[in-house]
């Protein structure tokens, strides 16, 4: 397959996988609102650590192979750091729906710009540091600090966003020796076992219907991530990362259209601005690979 035919495959997928990482946030989001979010999110767990081991097994070396790394601790570390976030941002579904959720989640982008200087050791240029400058007037303007009272659980998904840019910080790290299913291996495992000693506790009866809809979120977790994980293997991750942004998107109809939400003025702004320097931060670090 010639590489336009990968890069145009891999724009499909990724747009693909953000509709269905959407979709996976509506459910978590209805899951959360009846049953607490610690159950919620172990359980989904449980079934992403089957699907990862059931990767691994049919892998050339199976699952020995998979768990082989240099760096145990900080693999384990990113696992636990991931499902954190995964709460995190549950919860914050909860506090403040879909839309204004994913519109200050859409700075992870210029987290991961500002933070690879001090985890990784990164030169970040002037213009990058513009446009991360730029995109957090946009999330001041979503927030509206001083504007009224301030609200806040408006800091929750801002906390998402920064620990999975420092779980995407730390990825990159242990790719340097790790590979991609060995990464994949750790995060799924370790992450299932932090939301089993933590979300045990918080166990309570679902009724029927709420088990099929945990079902599909377990089902559109897993489909998304093989999604991911294949559309990165089709095309560069610079070229579709910046069609990530689709779930922004999906997300927000969906909170406007099922969850009947609104899309305020002032978060349509600072929207725009977050992934205007969103995008200039990708286009400008493909420029400098």
């Amino acid at each position: 397959m010639s590489q336009p035919d990968n890069l145009r495959l891999g724009i499909i997928l990724m747009v693909v996988t953000t509709f269905v990482f959407a979709v996976q946030d509506g459910l978590s989001r209805h899951l959360a609102a009846e049953y607490n979010v610690m159950m919620v999110v172990m359980i989904r767990y449980w079934f992403f650590a089957a699907f990862v081991i059931s990767i691994a097994r049919r892998k050339a070396g199976g699952l020995r192979e998979a768990a082989r790394t240099s760096q145990p601790v900080v693999q384990a570390f990113r696992g636990f750091l991931l499902a954190a976030e995964i709460c995190v941002m549950v919860a914050a579904f909860t506090l403040l729906g879909l839309v204004e959720s994913h519109a200050v989640f859409a700075c992870y982008p210029l987290l991961v710009a500002a933070l690879s200087g001090p985890v990784l050791g990164e030169k970040v240029g002037w213009r990058r540091w513009a446009a991360i400058a730029v995109g957090f007037v946009g999330v001041i303007i979503i927030l509206q600090p001083g504007y009224g009272v301030f609200d806040p659980a408006a800091v929750v998904p801002l906390m998402a966003a920064s620990m999975f840019a420092l779980y995407g910080l730390l990825t990159r790290f242990v790719a340097r020796r790790d590979s991609t299913a060995t990464s994949f291996f750790w995060t799924g495992t370790t992450g299932a076992v932090a939301m089993t000693a933590a979300g045990v506790w918080y166990w309570e009866p679902m009724v029927i219907i709420d088990w099929i809809w945990m079902a599909m979120l377990c089902v559109t977790g897993a489909t998304g991530h093989w999604m991911l994980i294949r559309c990165y293997e089709v095309a560069e991750a610079s070229a579709v990362q910046p069609f990530a942004y689709f779930q922004l998107v999906f997300a927000a109809s969906m909170g406007v259209l099922v969850f009947g939400e609104t899309i305020r003025p002032n978060v349509a702004l600072g929207v725009a601005i977050i992934v205007s320097a969103g995008l200039f931060t990708l286009w400008r670090e493909r420029q400098q690979r």
